[in-house]
């Protein structure tokens, strides 16, 4: 059989692939502090008698744009968002660190300082435990004071500092669960550099115009790819009609 039913159905394939992860991007055009993924592809010639006459199409890689979100401001004093490049580092429930941009953050029933997923925010010295009956500062530098509802008013404490971090993005790999961690699963140095807004939550980096475009054209291109498929089938049902009427 020609080898157009294989280089169809290999097109087609990458190209729902790459539809998944467009879709995924958009499903999470509101998510906060959501890096968008894109998909690269590559040719290669498919090996056998004769020319190398078609091509396959192989998913080479799945890349995490790094590019920053839109700030937005929501005047929340447990809200920070990132200031360039960075991360903040959370504990997972197996004990090792991660790190997402998404800082929408909250005090759990413990006390714990957390994500609004769940995970506990990691501080320079381990997790931040927040003391009953007082409110909360987080400065540009992350750390994280308490002032007591009771008593002496505007009598602020340091109670630690929000780990943050900032490994080269070529080392960091996207989980399933959406956080990233380094390519070796040790924990990344802390960043003094790093700096944080108060009041503010990082919005998705995915361009919801952008990702629209391409879905479209993306499911122009699985459709021309459907169309190779049938136009295969086709050619070799009129070659056996030939080859029947000469035998």
């Amino acid at each position: 059989m020609d080898r157009l039913i294989y280089t169809a159905m290999t097109g087609a394939k990458h190209v729902f692939m790459q539809q998944a992860g467009t879709a995924n991007n958009l499903a999470n055009a509101s998510t906060v502090g959501f890096k968008a993924q894109e998909h690269r592809f590559r040719a290669v010639p498919v090996l056998g008698d004769g020319m190398p006459t078609r091509a396959f199409v192989v998913d080479a890689s799945v890349s995490d744009v790094m590019d920053e979100g839109p700030l937005m401001f929501t005047g929340r004093n447990l809200d920070v968002a990132i200031n360039g490049r960075g991360w903040l580092a959370v504990q997972l429930p197996d004990g090792s660190e991660a790190y997402t941009r998404a800082g929408s953050l909250d005090v759990d029933v413990t006390g714990l300082l957390q994500t609004k997923s769940g995970h506990t925010v990691m501080g320079d010295g381990g997790p931040l435990n927040i003391p009953p009956d007082n409110t909360i500062e987080i400065a540009p530098d992350g750390t994280v004071s308490v002032v007591p509802t009771f008593g002496t008013p505007n009598n602020a404490n340091a109670i630690g500092r929000i780990k943050m971090v900032n490994p080269p993005e070529a080392d960091m790999v996207r989980g399933a669960d959406g956080l990233f961690r380094l390519r070796d699963n040790q924990p990344a140095p802390t960043d003094d550099r790093v700096k944080l807004t108060s009041g503010t939550l990082e919005g998705s980096n995915v361009n919801v115009t952008d990702a629209m475009v391409n879905l479209i054209s993306l499911s122009r291109q699985f459709e021309m790819q459907i169309k190779m498929l049938q136009t295969a089938d086709t050619n070799a049902q009129r070659a056996d009609q030939l080859l029947s009427l000469n035998s």
